[in-house]
């Protein structure tokens, strides 16, 4: 795989997977839609061997020329208030864009696709389920989830050798700071050198994956997960929200104080957590990095930076 295309290349996933990329065998073709405002506000970015930006939407953009051996699409919108004003545009966006990237793979003849899906597509983990494996039923009820249920079913009809990746939750170095993610919401708190706010209850569980393994796992994922098949990409440790808020502000000495919102909730805690035995048992797959070490790294990743 000479030669890949990569949507989503600016957002979280592709900025991993770009600051990962160092010259390597690779020649990466990232769709953005603002390619110079990307590199102005990342400029470590700039001048990086074998990468090429294109502009365009990922609905109606233009093929860029040439062969391409492999395609990641991870173009998507995550934002709480897209999906709170706009589903429809949530899922055109989805849904029209995969779309649009099965047109680009029969133009090119690309035999190869990693579709970047979601844990959402499952829906609300059920009281008595600990871990969601991938033939667990599919019911999601965002519209995110919902557009991403329909673009699997669309690359698995397409005839185009695909894999689907559904993602979870994760921590690294460009996660955003001020968007709907509890981590990074908790990084600002700790960078910010202030009590460390949890909303809710805490007791919400999750599980996360450094974005380190992120990378490996998601190029492991297009050269060798199996065609046809779905693969949840997550960690393997359930922690509650709270728990991570106490990870974040042992990040400063002495700790910074942690503040829960609300009274612990009845009932069972709900959970968001993949079973990842698959990636591990097929491809060898297992999560690296602590997560202490992912968020010290994400910690002093923006502290050197300064922006905060």
């Amino acid at each position: 795989m000479k030669r890949i295309f990569i949507t989503g290349g600016t957002g979280f996933f592709g900025k991993s997977l770009l600051a990962a990329h160092r010259g390597d065998s690779r020649e990466l073709v990232v769709l953005s839609r603002d390619p110079d405002g990307f590199l102005r506000n990342n400029p470590e970015f700039v001048g990086l061997p074998a990468v090429t930006l294109v502009s365009g939407d990922v609905r109606n953009f233009e093929f860029p020329p040439g062969e391409f051996h492999a395609v990641l699409h991870a173009a998507t919108p995550t934002g709480a208030r897209l999906e709170a004003e706009n589903p429809a545009e949530m899922r055109s966006i989805i849904f029209d864009g995969t779309k649009r990237i099965l047109e680009f793979c029969r133009k090119r003849n690309v035999s190869r696709l990693l579709f970047i899906s979601s844990g959402a597509v499952y829906g609300p983990q059920e009281p008595e389920c600990e871990r969601m494996g991938e033939e667990h039923p599919c019911r999601p009820a965002t519209a995110y989830g919902k557009g991403k249920l329909e673009a699997e079913r669309l690359c698995f009809d397409s005839g185009i050798p695909a894999v689907i990746a559904r993602c979870f939750a994760f921590v690294g170095l460009y996660l955003s700071l001020d968007a709907h993610f509890a981590a990074g919401n908790f990084l600002r708190d700790a960078l910010l050198n202030r009590p460390v706010e949890v909303r809710g209850d805490g007791r919400p569980l999750r599980s996360y994956l450094d974005a380190s393994d992120l990378v490996r796992w998601l190029w492991t994922l297009l050269e060798s997960g199996k065609p046809g098949r779905v693969y949840n990409v997550g960690g393997g440790d359930a922690v509650s929200i709270a728990e991570l808020a106490r990870l974040c502000a042992e990040l400063r000495t002495p700790a910074l104080p942690v503040h829960v919102a609300d009274l612990p909730g009845a009932g069972p805690a709900p959970r968001y957590v993949p079973d990842i035995s698959r990636v591990r048992d097929e491809l060898g797959l297992i999560p690296s990095v602590d997560l202490a070490a992912a968020f010290r790294n994400a910690f002093e990743f923006h502290r050197n930076r300064g922006i905060l």
